[in-house]
């Protein structure tokens, strides 16, 4: 299933595990992730989670190889597979940290900022990738990075999809720490135990509290992307970026 799920006393790992295409994220990885949430969610012994992937990178997107074939009604559907796993993420009732190393790409970057924390190693680097394949950010992206940046700065980094490393991504906020490559699963479970020795339930109760600050809501961006999603796929520029992906050279966009 490609999703790792181990307890350790208080604190479960999740891991995505796919190292040979960098975790990207695949359909059935949507659904065991979300399978791992759910039970974590109703888990009264696990007060913190921690969220890695296995190998050189966190999460480099979603698995492009299956985006050309989508129409709008299983574009469509993929979407609210991505959104509601997302969503269990955001929302879940316990302090999630993600920890994150190499690529984190695309809806990689969406699986990182649902989560309460970001601690990052050394090698780790940003990048809004989406319209290298011509496609908009989803998985809440743009919401997330507006909350992080502002309006300007996530703007630059959606529309430019340049690579963010460690070291600006602390200083952006992106991440609360960054630490050596070796160093990484230790700072994040010393932070996740410190988490899960905490009132977690008054840190469930702070994150609603931080979720009210937000206008529009995940939700409702969500349903504006579903919509933009299933449009921008059915574009020349969508299947250029990427047969080019495949194909390991540069895109000739047509702008339609």
């Amino acid at each position: 299933m490609n999703v790792r799920f181990e307890k350790d006393g208080a604190i479960a790992i999740l891991t995505l595990d796919r190292p040979d295409r960098l975790n990207a994220m695949a359909d059935p990885m949507w659904d065991a992730l979300y399978e791992h949430l759910g039970a974590i969610a109703v888990d009264d012994g696990i007060r913190a989670v921690i969220l890695t992937g296995a190998g050189r990178a966190f999460c480099s997107g979603g698995d492009v190889t299956g985006m050309a074939k989508s129409d709008i009604v299983s574009g469509r559907a993929r979407s609210r597979r991505r959104h509601r796993t997302v969503l269990a993420l955001y929302n879940l009732e316990k302090p999630v940290i993600a920890a994150v190393r190499g690529a984190v790409y695309g809806i990689g970057n969406a699986l990182a900022f649902a989560c309460d924390l970001i601690v990052a190693s050394d090698s780790a680097k940003f990048s809004m990738a989406f319209k290298k394949v011509g496609v908009v950010p989803d998985g809440g992206a743009i919401f997330f990075l507006t909350q992080y940046l502002g309006i300007a700065r996530a703007k630059d980094l959606v529309y430019t999809a340049r690579v963010v490393p460690a070291g600006e991504a602390l200083e952006l906020g992106l991440v609360v720490r960054v630490v050596p490559d070796d160093k990484l699963e230790t700072e994040a479970r010393e932070l996740a135990a410190e988490m899960a020795q905490s009132a977690t339930y008054a840190l469930a109760l702070a994150k609603k509290m931080f979720h009210s600050m937000y206008v529009p809501t995940l939700e409702q961006l969500m349903e504006l992307e579903t919509l933009a999603s299933g449009a921008v796929r059915l574009t020349h520029d969508h299947k250029e970026g990427v047969e080019a992906f495949k194909e390991k050279r540069p895109p000739r966009f047509l702008g339609k």
